[in-house]
């Protein structure tokens, strides 16, 4: 019998002994597993450092007493120094460049994305050293640089371009730009990185698009961009020695320079290269401590935080205490609309929808009564979510309209003819109607708390006021203790709780549900429609898709079915579940029931 035999065997031979003790597994000895290759690797890698080393340090050509003469040298700082502000500039104004072009590119105008498209294609093809010479000697082109109004006599500027572009201007401005072109397509990579249901996120919060982009669509894109990015100042620090055409005593132009005049060639150029690889190696240092400040709420496991954070934390908490006990009126009013809201009436009239040669909707009327909750039902490609989001114009119609109170979220009516909304008040209407996603689509950058006080604080509502409302809201989903957490480290179904907390932070008059409990295992299922289940008896009118039969039995006021695009059937749920008229609903039901 082999030694593993014997062990797995020892528990049921002492389980025939009564009162015989347990084996003491704690006496056995585990062996690590030997790697001879690793081993043999590792003596290898120490022998050739140790080699390079002596062959570096012993070599007495290498002139180390004439590197040790220069490092520090006062021309040698000079040009160091003139390298680094040359970086710093082109860096900053290359990035400050970069994202308007980026979000140029993406715009849907042909004109705007063209036109960054063209200046990107054009600024990465010109080699930087042609592109110094051209700026430098822009002078020959045109004599003056004119700022006025075009096509007349009115001048707010005039100066002559060579007393205008130094050396040093041409540098910075060659630098910046094609840096920019560069960056800018770091940048298009990491927004088109970001998941789009991020933006229709926050669309749904009625967030404006520069806060969208600056808040939500940026900080997630970051991720992607930095490793790109941080590449692209490195190759900008070293990229500097190519101003020496331009007669500027950089870190390079200087040690050339000065190796002319003594002729030690090599030691020069190590003084040059280590000053490099300092600058390099600061760069590295900086990407790594902002690459870990995005990379917030990546991870499920939990950040130690430092003093600075628990600071924060305390301040917060004794702001928010501040804000309860002054303004205990207001607290007193949000307590009431949590427990009791009036909803919205919502119109659905003659809606068609196509995509393309499929038609989705087809000439759905509906109405929906204030306070009620309709349950919408149907398979999959019925329509149910294209209708669920055409409510609050995340998608437009092509037929028919959609309103709220008598109000349209996407257009404005004179008469029989709609004109569509500009996206700033399309944004503003559509606050009254919040959207719960069937993939939670919380902002993984923004904790908890975080998520809740976005919206409310771009509609204008104090900060300490807007945290108050989020923590009540979280104490009524039963998650009153997870506002510092990240979404990550959040269980299913406590995202899908936090996702509708934040839908509710706005006070919509109608709530939309598209699956919320389709991408939650079986177990936390119920602590989301618990929840709806609150939410259904307070006055907010309610419009879920879900293929929870039994809880739209529960909670529904009207089940409503829908079929290739229209509505097949509605009505209370004793009659649409219990005694369906139509048999493409009877048959629906056969096989969900």
């Amino acid at each position: 019998m082999s030694d593993t035999t014997q062990i797995a065997s020892t528990p049921h031979v002492h389980h025939a002994h009564a009162g015989e003790s347990a084996p003491d597994y704690a006496r056995y000895r585990v062996v690590p597993a030997r790697h001879p290759a690793r081993t043999a690797g590792t003596v290898l890698a120490i022998a050739l450092i140790a080699l390079v080393f002596f062959s570096v340090l012993g070599n007495p050509r290498w002139g180390w007493d004439v590197f040790a003469q220069w490092f520090f040298a006062e021309p040698v700082l000079e040009g160091l120094g003139r390298t680094i502000v040359l970086t710093a500039l082109g860096a900053a104004f290359g990035f400050a460049l970069a994202v308007p072009l980026a979000l140029a590119r993406l715009s849907r105008s042909p004109l705007l994305a063209g036109s960054a498209w063209a200046f990107i294609w054009l600024f990465r093809s010109i080699p930087p050293i042609v592109l110094l010479l051209l700026l430098n000697n822009l002078g020959y082109l045109y004599e003056t640089v004119w700022i006025g109004v075009p096509f007349t006599h009115i001048t707010l500027f005039s100066e002559p371009t060579t007393e205008l572009i130094s050396p040093f201007f041409a540098a910075v401005l060659g630098l910046s730009l094609n840096h920019a072109a560069f960056a800018a397509e770091a940048f298009r990579g990491g927004i088109l990185s970001v998941d789009h249901g991020q933006r229709e996120a926050a669309a749904a919060l009625g967030l404006p698009q520069g806060r969208q982009a600056w808040r939500i669509l940026l900080p997630q894109a970051m991720r992607a961009v930095l490793p790109t990015a941080f590449n692209d100042v490195i190759g900008l620090a070293k990229g500097t020695s190519v101003v020496y055409i331009l007669a500027m005593p950089d870190l390079f132009y200087t040690v050339q320079i000065i190796y002319h005049r003594n002729l030690e060639v090599i030691p020069l150029l190590m003084v040059a290269t280590v000053w490099y690889l300092v600058i390099l190696t600061v760069l590295s240092a900086i990407q790594v401590h902002v690459e870990r400040h995005y990379a917030r709420g990546a991870s499920r496991e939990q950040v130690a935080r430092s003093p600075l954070s628990g600071l924060v934390k305390l301040l917060r908490s004794a702001r928010v205490a501040q804000t309860t006990r002054s303004g205990a009126a207001d607290v007193a009013a949000d307590a009431a609309w949590a427990q009791r809201r009036v909803g919205g009436t919502v119109g659905i009239h003659n809606v068609s929808k196509s995509f393309g040669a499929l038609k989705v909707l087809d000439n759905i009327s509906l109405t929906v009564p204030s306070g009620s909750v309709t349950v919408i039902l149907g398979q999959s490609g019925s329509g149910k979510s294209t209708l669920l989001r055409s409510i609050n114009h995340l998608e437009s119609v092509d037929d028919g309209f959609i309103d709220i109170d008598r109000e349209l979220v996407g257009y404005r009516r004179e008469g029989r003819t709609l004109y569509e909304l500009k996206e700033k008040e399309i944004l503003r209407r559509r606050a009254d109607v919040g959207m719960v996603f069937q993939n939670f689509n919380l902002f993984p950058h923004l904790t908890v708390l975080q998520n809740l006080v976005e919206a409310p604080l771009a509609a204008g509502v104090p900060r300490a006021q807007a945290e108050a409302q989020a923590l009540a809201l979280l104490a009524r989903v039963g998650l009153g203790e997870k506002g510092d957490a990240w979404p990550r480290q959040l269980s299913g179904g406590q995202q899908q709780r936090v996702a509708i907390a934040r839908a509710l932070a706005l006070k919509p008059k109608v709530l939309l549900f598209d699956e919320p409990t389709s991408a939650l295992d079986p177990e936390l299922v119920n602590e989301v429609l618990d929840v709806i289940r609150q939410l259904a008896r307070s006055g907010t009118t309610l419009i879920i898709v879900t293929h929870e039969i039994g809880f739209a039995r529960e909670v529904a006021d009207t089940i409503v079915f829908m079929d290739g695009g229209r509505v097949v059937e509605s009505g209370p749920p004793a009659q649409v579940l219990a005694n369906p008229a139509h048999p493409r609903t009877r048959e629906f039901l056969s096989k969900v029931l």
